[in-house]
């Protein structure tokens, strides 16, 4: 059978730019096959994704050589239209390929392009909206979907031109957990009907059932092979600037045998150590509750969007004292967003209210509030506006009506937090997805605001990125901020956050110390989230970590007693 994707001999560098981001890469992809390709930031995933239907070179332009085959054609020579019929490809900036006014709409444009007939055009609405949880949700608009929702219909959109080549890059950076397993789900049902998948990815645990992985790095592939062969290697996702399979690098800490990368696997060997016989499960943590006065109260806050009948948020209730580090969790569309834009005034809530520091949200001016509350944005791109990174860093300071040493002084010291040391020349909009994530996070800790509210930070940063920026957010926290953190990735809350706020369908789940909410998985997973396989681990076994480390100390004393 011919190969589904041949590269021969392939490089390209952008137009401007100072090294290739893919380097003559020589590779093939069986048809048929479920492909993951992973790496750090710049790595040319993106990049090589792109070349699949024709966007490079067409319309990314730069110096490319070589070939890029897709089912014996080479891609370079036909437009992007045509090959649309082949490879579907779903942007990792997924935003950026909604355009209709509404959800229906939206879907039926692939499939209308490629002269598909009204009727089937329906069945295939129907069929793909239900596929990628969308189901009642044909009238809406695009823009007003939550981040989530958004991503699910570029998927939607996709799939509904029934493509032979499935191209996802990093296609559940704004999913909930459930929503995530939907996703690669869906991956093999596609390989297994028999269609090509390439699939981006950060998360060596979530690819596990993949055919083949390939680790990028400069435009390379370091490495490649069956997911079990190369993630049971922590050091090698380490090099490849992935977060290492927690459980298989507890086993090696331990200096135990075997590298497990599920749960079951892991307590399996466990057992066979004999570890669990001998030891005797610790009481939960129940954790002290935060002190000191209330910065933020929310009162029977109730939320609707105009225009829309369903409230948004129903009667929540809620407290932020100095020093938290808050998580607030919880499936897509469930309030997570709009909560956080109540916190500092962005949106006044149509029931109930917000007071901060005991006032009302709706009685402070802009400045006076960004020195209150900081809040940065699930897509940077809504909040960057300047020429330059130093004036967008520099604009909450100089509102303030600070001196133009201490802005400078204020822009230097941000940047140098969130890794771009020297960037304050360029120009935020030429910057990746994750470096403007972090100009935009920088943004408000120039500010220096008493409360600093992030919606999805991690979203586009490798895990190296990732790990830099929550790191040094615990660093504000240690010196007194308060944290307040929305995600879909349980590890960050697991990690770095003492206390989770669970929302579902706009109410209050679950609100306590991180260790005591993440023991009931039950509860959990009615709100679409799945806990970490080395929570699972701690959880079954009965003991109080929630981070490897933490689990490595305790299985490494129940182990010698």
């Amino acid at each position: 059978m011919e190969p589904a994707i041949v590269f021969q001999d392939l490089s390209f560098t952008y137009k401007g730019g100072d090294r290739p981001a893919l380097d003559r890469l020589q590779a093939t992809v069986p048809a048929g096959q479920w492909l993951a390709v992973m790496g750090e930031e710049g790595a040319g995933k993106s990049s090589l994704c792109l070349t699949l239907n024709g966007l490079i070179p067409r319309f990314f332009k730069g110096d490319y050589r070589g070939r890029v085959l897709v089912n014996g054609g080479e891609v370079s020579g036909r437009k992007v239209a045509e090959m649309s019929r082949t490879v579907g490809l779903v942007l990792q900036d997924f935003e950026a390929q909604l355009f209709s006014s509404s959800v229906e709409l939206e879907m039926a444009f692939g499939p209308e392009n490629h002269g598909r007939s009204a009727l089937e055009i329906a069945s295939r609405i129907r069929q793909y909206l239900a596929l990628v949880g969308l189901t009642g949700k044909e009238r809406r608009e695009p823009a007003s979907l939550s981040g989530g929702e958004k991503q699910r219909l570029a998927l939607g959109s996709i799939l509904a031109m029934e493509p032979e080549i499935l191209v996802l890059d990093e296609p559940t950076t704004d999913l909930d957990p459930a929503g995530r397993r939907e996703v690669y789900g869906l991956a093999r049902s596609w390989r297994d009907r028999g269609h090509t998948l390439v699939l981006v990815d950060q998360d060596p645990e979530e690819v596990v059932e993949a055919d083949r992985v390939w680790l990028l790095k400069e435009g390379k592939i370091m490495a490649d092979g069956r997911p079990r062969d190369l993630f049971r290697d922590p050091a090698l996702c380490r090099r490849a600037g992935l977060r290492p399979p927690a459980l298989a690098e507890l086993f090696q800490l331990l200096g135990w045998p075997g590298a497990p990368l599920t749960l079951e696997e892991a307590v399996t060997l466990i057992d066979r150590q004999g570890w669990l016989g001998r030891h005797r499960a610790n009481p939960p943590l129940g954790g002290l509750p935060p002190s000191g006065p209330v910065l933020i109260r929310m009162d029977r806050v109730c939320f609707t969007y105009p225009g829309h009948s369903l409230a948004v948020l129903q009667g929540l209730d809620l407290e932020i004292r100095p020093g938290e580090f808050l998580a607030i969790l919880g499936p897509n569309g469930s309030g997570k967003s709009t909560l956080a834009r109540l916190l500092n005034g962005l949106l006044k809530p149509t029931g109930g209210q917000v007071l901060v520091g005991g006032k009302p949200t709706s009685a402070f001016r802009s400045p006076e509030m960004a020195r209150q509350v900081g809040y940065v944005f699930q897509n940077p791109d809504h909040q960057l506006f300047a020429r330059s990174v130093a004036e967008e860093v520099g604009f909450g300071p100089k509102i303030q009506g600070m001196a133009a040493g201490t802005v400078r002084k204020r822009v230097e010291e941000a940047l140098e937090a969130v890794g771009l040391a020297g960037a304050g020349q360029l120009e935020p909009f030429a910057l990746t997805r994750g470096e403007r994530q972090r100009v935009a996070v920088a943004s408000m800790l120039a500010a220096q605001p008493a409360v600093l509210v992030l919606d999805e930070p991690t979203t586009g940063l490798d895990y190296g990125h990732q790990r830099s920026l929550l790191e040094m957010l615990q660093r504000l926290n240690d010196r007194g901020h308060t944290i307040v953190v929305i995600t879909h990735h349980l590890w960050v809350a697991a990690e770095f956050c003492r206390r989770c706020l669970v929302l579902r369908a706009g109410q209050v789940l679950e609100d306590g110390p991180t260790r005591e909410v993440f023991r009931d998985e039950t509860r959990l997973a009615a709100a679409a989230l799945l806990v970490p396989p080395i929570v699972r681990l701690s959880n079954r076994l009965g003991t109080r970590g929630l981070t490897v480390s933490e689990l490595k100390e305790e299985l490494a004393a129940g182990a010698g007693g």
